[in-house]
């Protein structure tokens, strides 16, 4: 094939390979506006005759059988991990997201040789035309499935060279016509099975666009059934319960890059009696019979380097910025506890309504902090935007590689009488919603620092946790000292590709210091020190379905040798749609 035909094919066939040759009529019109047959002539007419398709040509399903491939390659909990860094996932050949580069010689290519059997057409491609792209890795993998991304890229270089070929000027010749004409004979069937591909797909988008919910809103949604039970000490007490949750998100984006989230939140799940809040499951909700408001949030970016973003309502903290816990942090699919999701600094201060920002500073490097009240919507004396509970969260988050993430977090947060520093975790003296043995309840200002880390080792194995200090003083009395730590070891596709296994070794929220002020009135430290021990699997059923069995074992509850041992076992299948 010499260099003008390839020149001409490139220019005319690349552009209507977008029609995916639906009208070869159009075909036949664009090629002869490029020569200089007469447009009256029985000459033109014939040549637009014998650009007809057959319409009795045998359709093949290789090509489809590819392109389906290609859409299936990643499960739902891939995807999800995805958008996680620093954990996602590689495709089959060990490379993540990657761009494909422009080569300028064949020799480029590490994995071409002479001896290869479209070694000369990739030369010609390559060195003459310019249109071939390779993998970073200096490769052009020639015996895989070729995705639309790839197809996209060369169709741009394509292209190009119709730019170039306007500006010179250059007409086809008949030989070129009839050459043309022989490539499109040969691969008829292709075409055909493409332009009913086509077909098909057109139908099909017609009949989500006339029974679509909304033209700027996607509905999505998660249902939680949980079999659970507590064994040994105060966990005898309790019997065996199967509870449930139901959450509806709709999403919706007015410019396609903003996002309002509006959610709606079902549950009946009743904690267990337990001294401490230690036991608590990382799904458990209890809307009281009702359906409820949870999230209302939206997102706005500004620019390429700011996302701005309000929180209006059931907001924390981690809603403004990464808990760096990607495998763990999902109540749908990730860690069985409350503890073992994220830092337990992130839930306080005791807020609903925020206001943040994400600047990104550089590919390694972002910096986000926001401003959350408890009683926004309240007028009252004591309440309102700047007068309740109120709280800020500025953190610096480090992601050096797609495996490693480093978070640095500080917390600023005031708690009104009555709700300390209430995380929903550790042990009672804790959270100094009740201080010393009068059971005072005062104001608490606590300054919160933590560390969190993440580290993807390999493919099927990562590693994470963190640690939180802070630093609470309960206004005119005195001042006390709070840790927490974990350690994450996490499995993903374990046994199979989508599950997960997991396992949390930490101390959840201990009070370890007071000073005088706070144990004049019986306020002490916590006498011991309670692990948590939790490990869990994930079975990925389906696309939509997991199933996660899971314990949580806690010594010396509450951090105190004289409560027994408890295990907490449950059973959580999720259906998300």
């Amino acid at each position: 094939m010499n260099q003008t035909l390839m020149k001409k094919l490139i220019s005319i066939v690349a552009p209507l390979a977008i029609e995916l040759l639906l009208s070869p009529t159009v075909i036949a019109e664009q090629i002869l506006q490029h020569t200089h047959i007469d447009p009256n002539s029985n000459e033109r007419q014939s040549i637009k005759n014998n650009f007809q398709l057959s319409k009795d040509i045998p359709q093949t399903t290789s090509i489809i059988d590819n392109i389906n491939q290609d859409e299936k390659r990643f499960s739902i909990a891939e995807r999800r991990d995805r958008k996680d860094p620093p954990f996602a996932p590689l495709d089959r050949a060990g490379w993540g997201d990657l761009q494909m580069s422009q080569v300028t010689s064949v020799s480029q290519l590490s994995d071409v040789q002479p001896s290869d059997w479209a070694f000369q057409a990739l030369q010609s491609l390559v060195e003459r035309y310019g249109v071939i792209a390779g993998y970073p890795d200096s490769t052009f993998r020639g015996d895989r499935a070729m995705t639309r991304y790839e197809f996209a890229a060369g169709l741009n270089a394509a292209l190009e060279r119709i730019n170039e070929q306007i500006a010179t000027g250059n007409p086809i010749t008949q030989t070129d016509l009839a050459t043309l004409q022989k490539l499109q004979t040969d691969f008829a069937t292709e075409l055909v099975t493409l332009r009913g591909r086509v077909d098909r797909l057109e139908v099909q988008t017609a009949q989500l666009e006339s029974n679509q919910f909304s033209t700027t809103t996607k509905l999505e949604g998660t249902v939680i059934f949980a079999l659970s039970d507590a064994f040994g000490g105060a966990g005898d007490d309790n019997n065996t319960v199967l509870q449930s949750r139901s959450r509806l998100a709709f999403e919706t984006s007015f410019t396609g890059k903003d996002l309002l989230t509006t959610r709606l939140d079902f549950g009946n799940f009743e904690q267990f009696d337990l001294p401490t809040d230690e036991g608590r499951l990382g799904f458990d909700s209890n809307t009281e019979g009702s359906v409820e408001l949870g999230n209302l949030e939206y997102e706005l970016p500004v620019g390429e380097k700011i996302t701005l973003l309000f929180q209006f309502n059931d907001s924390d903290s981690d809603d403004f910025t990464d808990v760096i816990n990607p495998l763990f942090e999902d109540s749908d699919t990730g860690a069985i506890s409350r503890f073992g999701r994220r830092n337990p600094i992130y839930r306080v201060p005791n807020s609903n309504t925020g206001i943040g920002a994400r600047l990104q500073l550089s590919e390694a490097m972002s910096f986000d902090f926001a401003y959350l009240a408890g009683d926004a919507n309240d007028p009252a004396a004591g309440a309102g935007l700047f007068n309740g509970d109120y709280g800020a969260i500025a953190q610096l988050t480090l992601t050096p590689s797609d495996r490693l993430a480093v978070g640095l977090t500080y917390i600023h947060s005031y708690g009104a009488a009555g709700q300390g520093l209430d995380t929903g975790t550790g042990s009672t003296a804790a959270n100094l919603t009740q201080i010393g043995t009068p059971d005072l309840e005062l104001p608490v200002v606590g300054n919160s620092y933590g560390i969190e880390a993440s580290y993807r080792i390999s493919e099927d194995f990562a590693i994470g946790g963190w640690v939180g200090y802070t630093a609470a003083r309960a206004i005119g009395l005195g001042d006390g000292s709070i840790w927490n730590y974990a350690i994450t070891l996490g499995f993903p596709d374990l046994g199979k590709e989508g599950n997960l296994g997991g396992i949390i070794i930490g101390m959840q929220p201990k009070l370890t210091g007071t000073s005088s002020g706070l144990r004049a009135i019986g306020q002490s430290s916590d006498p011991n020190t309670s692990i948590h021990v939790e490990g869990f699997y994930r079975y990925q059923a389906t696309d939509n379905i997991s199933i996660t069995p899971g314990l949580i074992w806690l010594t010396a509850p509450n951090h105190n040798t004289e409560n027994e041992d408890i295990v907490i076992g449950t059973i959580r299948t999720a259906f998300e749609f």
